[in-house]
């Protein structure tokens, strides 16, 4: 980020920057602790295992001098090794990280418990060594996989980067290693600091151009990584979007990672426990399934790895779990419009999620869709969620819930009909919205609304581009 301004209308007037060393802020004690305090600037879903790691001894027992600033572990099983520079990075310090990554790529998950309880104990957490195994196991995405562990990915902070480093590394990264570089900047605002951590490479253009296999040497680690991804995003995106409410029930289908003839054996070994096939939804991004034969709670890809071991006695890697798991529309949650839940028969967990693009999070674009509609028109659930790039039943769930939602009983369902699960924000209003609507100049069929006064999508779009 080369200028920043600070904006009064036509007024830009450019924010002096600074840096580390020129505020007396050091590497260790400043630096090191924004990023523990926030790994995502590492990337998402990053666990910090550790920091100031020096523990490793060669085979006589000596032990070495480097110190490992910061040892993460991402949600698809593989550690993070960071090197941090508050000033401008040296010329080797991509040599440093790979150093690193080699002396914990033999860390085994033992190791990295032990790592952990001591690094929480310093900070006044007391976990013990099982604890925190179980704390490793639960942030990743699946089964724990040693293959992965040998892969670190590696992040080098600093202020700047000499070019022997950048082309060291973009050269590295076509040859497997797989390394990030973040800039960290540092400005000084109306008497205050403001610090940016900006990724500089790889940028999105060459991540998109740049073959799996090339990053990640072999194509079992790179598609296990793949599809642990996969997974792992459709269920944030789920989780964010809040598609699904709480007690969502979900049937079993195995999918993605399973032959012909495994899906036979699981389909018998189903019939023998038909609780085998079902789950409760619940919106957390790290195990949002309950299943029925265990009341334990799972990822689901984990989920779909325990009933493929326990179907076949081997050990699995590489499954899309959320492709297994279907929403069963026969039951539809309390407050859901049948209609818009209906929508969503036949599809599985990750094409739910491709079709969110939203979040539930901020409805500031729908509050300005809805005043947007005159009286005497009408819209859908389903033009909202459209332009919106959510789905008809959060936006239903929302406009249920918000009381602050202009026009609300202007949405109508995309058979023209009142929702059921309308309701009017203050309880103590006795009128319908049908005859709200009917008295605002909607022509009704019965419970149908006039399909030539509905405001539609592109006419919602339009209203967005004037």
């Amino acid at each position: 980020m080369d200028h920043l301004f600070t904006v009064d209308g036509r007024t830009a007037t450019p924010i002096s920057r600074t840096g580390l060393a020129a505020e007396s802020l050091l590497e260790r004690q400043h630096l090191q602790e924004w990023v523990i305090a926030h790994p995502h600037v590492l990337g998402e879903s990053v666990l910090v295992i550790t920091s100031e790691y020096d523990r490793w001894a060669d085979a006589d027992g000596v032990p070495a001098r480097d110190r490992l600033d910061v040892l993460g572990l991402d949600a698809t099983g593989r550690l993070v090794v960071v090197e941090l520079k508050r000033g401008t990075a040296d010329r080797d310090v991509h040599l440093q990280a790979i150093t690193y990554a080699a002396l914990v790529s033999r860390f085994d998950l033992h190791t990295l418990a032990q790592a952990h309880r001591d690094f929480l104990s310093h900070r006044g957490q007391a976990l013990d060594a099982d604890m925190c195994k179980q704390r490793l196991l639960d942030h990743v995405d699946g089964e724990w996989s040693p293959a992965l562990l040998q892969r670190p990915r590696q992040v080098i902070i600093a202020a700047d980067f000499p070019k022997q480093v950048t082309h060291s590394v973009v050269w590295l990264s076509e040859m497997g290693i797989d390394i990030d570089l973040v800039q960290v900047g540092l400005w000084r605002v109306e008497g205050s600091l403001v610090a940016g951590f900006t990724k500089v490479y790889p940028t999105p253009e060459v991540e998109e151009f740049t073959l799996a296999p090339a990053r990640v040497e072999g194509e079992a680690v790179a598609k296990k990584l793949q599809e642990r991804s996969r997974s792992r995003n459709a269920v944030h995106v789920l989780v964010g979007a809040g598609l699904l409410p709480d007690g969502t029930r979900l049937l079993m289908t195995p999918r993605h990672g399973v032959t012909d003839a495994i899906r036979t054996e699981i389909r018998s070994w189903v019939a023998q426990d038909t609780a085998r096939a079902a789950a409760t939804w619940a919106n957390d991004t790290a195990k949002p399934l309950v299943w029925d034969a265990d009341r334990a709670s799972y990822s689901p890809t984990g989920l779909a790895n325990h009933i493929f071991t326990s179907v076949t006695g081997r050990s699995v890697d590489g499954i899309q779990g959320t492709t297994w798991w279907d929403v069963d529309t026969a039951q539809v949650p309390a407050g859901i419009d049948p209609e818009a839940w209906a929508t969503l028969a036949g599809s599985d967990l990750t094409a739910l999620a491709k079709q969110l693009s939203g979040t539930r999070k901020d409805w500031t674009g729908l509050h300005t869709l809805l005043s947007g509609v005159p009286a005497g028109r009408w819209t859908t659930y389903g033009d909202l969620a459209a332009v919106v790039g959510s789905h008809a039943v959060p936006i239903g769930q929302h406009l249920s819930s918000c009381g602050r939602c202009p026009n609300p009983w202007r949405v109508l369902t995309a058979a023209g009909k009142v929702s059921s699960g309308f309701r009017w924000p203050d309880p103590s209003r006795t009128d319908t919205a049908l005859s709200v609507l009917i008295g605002e100049g909607v022509r009704f069929d019965g419970e149908a609304a006039d399909p030539d006064q509905r405001l539609r999508e592109d006419e919602f779009r339009r209203l967005l581009d004037g």
